[in-house]
């Protein structure tokens, strides 16, 4: 299986945003990918794209050929390292959690003391 590091696409009609993924070549564009390694948002002015560099290393290793863009983005995160922690790019966004949401609806019910006080 030959396996190559490129952009998959995600977003909506007009609001592009990409993953950086592992994939077979055969497959299509967004198609079955093996791994998410980071991702790009061309929109936005600064740390628009973030990478796992050493998944990245660990693909290139096994042989793994890189797209273009790709190529650019980690030869771009490469000298963002290098540079230090200050300039490194921002994580991937997470989503909210369960126990976020659970904090969420504590607050909102009354307290048993008020309840019993009435």
């Amino acid at each position: 299986m030959a396996v190559i590091l490129r952009l998959r696409r995600t977003g909506a009609k007009n609001d592009a945003c990409f993953r950086v993924v592992a994939t077979d070549r055969r497959c299509p564009r967004d198609g079955r990918f093996i791994e998410i390694l980071g991702w790009y948002d061309p929109k936005r002015e600064s740390n628009n794209f973030n990478l796992k560099l050493d998944r990245v290393e660990h693909w290139v290793s096994k042989g793994a050929c890189l797209s273009n863009t790709v190529k650019s983005l980690v030869s771009k995160a490469k000298k963002l390292a290098a540079a230090g922690p200050e300039l490194k790019p921002l994580p991937v966004p997470t989503a909210v959690t369960s126990s976020d949401s659970t904090d969420a609806e504590e607050q909102e019910q009354p307290s048993e003391e008020t309840v019993a006080s009435e």
